[in-house]
């Protein structure tokens, strides 16, 4: 694969908590010279990328209830909303996995939907963040039935907050349980271009990655 088309697959990320403004910047930038797909960042930071990228072919991306998903569904709503507003072109939520690990299904089928509503009203692309290294394989693919049910874009592995990442076989398992339109983003851990083609070839169709510029570095 070459560096042009692995690199519309990457989200180029820069979620940690000390971020700056400056580092955003760069990001932007990097995205710009390698042709990355988005950069996914805090919504903090999407005015002032939407303005950076403007006129470009890198989306912007942001999350919704992150890291952690418990936030009442109207707050993740609003955020979007919001991030809207500012800019944003795609919205990466994390589900509520307190719900999911209670068995309250009709909640979580609620906020995925209204979550996917309110963003394909708004003509962006949705991403349910599952947050796989906390669920068990059953919850994985009710999670995959709820979201195709809902008219989610993505499905997507991991936060990078939680105690592990994205991993083959869990790409393996999303992809199969997932409506033919709908598609797996893979993120947590993929730091090399072994690492990303491993979950190209296990069928990710995104990458969320922090270290894309040295992942296309390592394409003979």
């Amino acid at each position: 694969m070459d560096k042009n088309t692995l690199a519309g697959y990457i989200d180029h990320t820069l979620l940690k908590p000390t971020a700056s403004l400056e580092e955003i910047f760069k990001l932007c930038d990097e995205a710009l010279e390698h042709h990355f797909c988005s950069v996914c960042i805090a919504p903090y930071f999407v005015e002032a990328a939407a303005k950076r990228l403007e006129n470009s072919d890198v989306k912007v991306c942001t999350v919704i209830g992150f890291p952690l998903g418990y936030q009442l569904t109207t707050l993740k709503i609003d955020e979007i909303k919001r991030a809207l507003n500012l800019g944003v072109n795609e919205i990466d939520a994390v589900v509520n996995v307190s719900a999911v690990k209670s068995g309250d299904w009709d909640w979580v089928e609620q906020e995925i939907a209204s979550i996917a509503t309110t963003a394909s009203i708004k003509d962006l692309t949705s991403k349910i963040i599952f947050e796989t290294c906390y669920l068990t394989e059953a919850e994985v693919i009710k999670l995959c039935e709820l979201c195709t049910q809902a008219g989610v874009n993505y499905v997507k592995t991991s936060t990078g907050f939680g105690s592990a990442g994205a991993t083959v076989e869990m790409v393996k398992l999303m992809k199969a349980h997932i409506g033919k339109k709908m598609k797996v983003k893979a993120s947590g851990g993929i730091r090399t271009y072994e690492d990303a083609m491993k979950m190209i070839e296990a069928g990710a169709e995104r990458l969320g990655a922090s270290a894309g510029v040295s992942i296309l570095s390592g394409i003979k």
